[in-house]
């Protein structure tokens, strides 16, 4: 017994000597408090646990991870970070190595933030009412395959994602999340621009997909709403602007895609039923395929949009399937 208190004390002692000066002032810190930081490069793999906003005084201010793990951990809700450079997190995928991770919180913000050199940028796992706005996220640099999420969003509700410019990273992901707001971010060079499974009731306005393998991509999603967004130049032999699959509804209007090998690729089985999907006002110039039709043509409502100058306007890839015309 005697043995195992000492080595307990030892563990401790050894905790406190090596925790970090930013990771003190947070154990330190009340409730509420703001802890204000002067340019320099603060040691990173800190965790927030109670409500309090630390924010960058000056640019420059930089939290550095050690290249293990997440850089910062958010385990309170009513967190703020603000006008911070965080970098070097982990690459481990399996345990999802993030520049920022926040687990079971709410009434986060985190904006005019520089997010580099990390596997994952934001990894939001059952977070509501929350922030993320104004930030530059980019990857870690390594092949686009083995690159994180530049933002993973998932079992989550009621977050507005705005003002973000992102490139250099895999993918955006909104899986098993409602009620969010997606509006004026400029996403580029990645694989998913914004990939989304089994979400309800989203927002997008006004976003520049541009650049990426795939601009969007929407699986088993209901009361999707995209307007006045630019989907441009994705690249690759596959090249689509719109990947759609899956049940639900979608309001597609005043939006632009073009440049791409397929501005639309609609995938739809004969037995499903609901599909409510409907494309008003749109300009769908200059791709090679416009709309392609996966199995079945069914359930679309297409007016008023102008489609000009692609190669083909629509095509439909198996024969024999029933096919109902709008």
């Amino acid at each position: 017994m005697q043995k195992i208190l000492i080595l307990l004390l030892l563990f401790i002692s050894y905790t406190y000597a090596y925790t970090t000066p930013l990771q003190k002032a947070i154990n330190n810190a009340t409730a509420g408090s703001t802890i204000k930081l002067s340019k320099g490069i603060y040691k990173g793999n800190i965790t927030i646990d109670k409500p309090i906003t630390i924010v960058g005084k000056e640019s420059g201010v930089i939290i550095q991870g050690d290249k293990l793990g997440s850089v910062i951990t958010i385990t309170s809700s009513s967190v703020t970070l603000n006008n911070l450079t965080i970098t070097d997190s982990g690459d481990q995928i399996i345990s999802l190595d993030a520049a920022i991770s926040m687990d079971q919180v709410d009434h986060c913000t985190i904006t005019r933030c520089h997010i580099l050199n990390s596997l994952y940028g934001i990894d939001m796992k059952i977070v509501s009412d929350s922030y993320i706005t104004h930030n530059s996220i980019t990857s870690n640099g390594d092949n686009l395959s083995m690159r994180g999420d530049a933002l993973k969003i998932w079992y989550s509700s009621r977050n507005t994602i705005s003002h973000n410019t992102i490139t250099n990273s895999r993918d955006i992901t909104l899986v098993f999340s409602n009620d969010t707001i997606f509006f004026d971010n400029n996403i580029s060079h990645g694989r998913h621009a914004l990939a989304m499974e089994r979400s309800k009731r989203t927002y997008i306005h006004n976003n520049i997909f541009k650049y990426n393998s795939t601009g969007i991509m929407i699986m088993a999603s209901d009361d999707t709403d995209m307007t006045n967004n630019q989907i441009l130049s994705c690249q690759g032999a596959a090249g689509i602007g719109v990947i759609i699959a899956g049940d639900g509804r979608l309001i597609f209007d005043d939006n632009i895609v073009s440049f791409n090998a397929k501005a639309f690729y609609i995938d739809t089985k004969d037995f499903e039923k609901g599909m409510r999907r409907y494309f008003h006002n749109n300009t769908i110039t200059y791709n090679k395929e416009a709309f392609h039709f996966h199995l079945s043509i069914k359930n679309n409502t297409i007016i008023g949009n102008t489609i000009v100058g692609n190669l083909d306007d629509v095509v439909k890839d198996i024969e024999g399937s029933d096919t109902i015309s709008n």
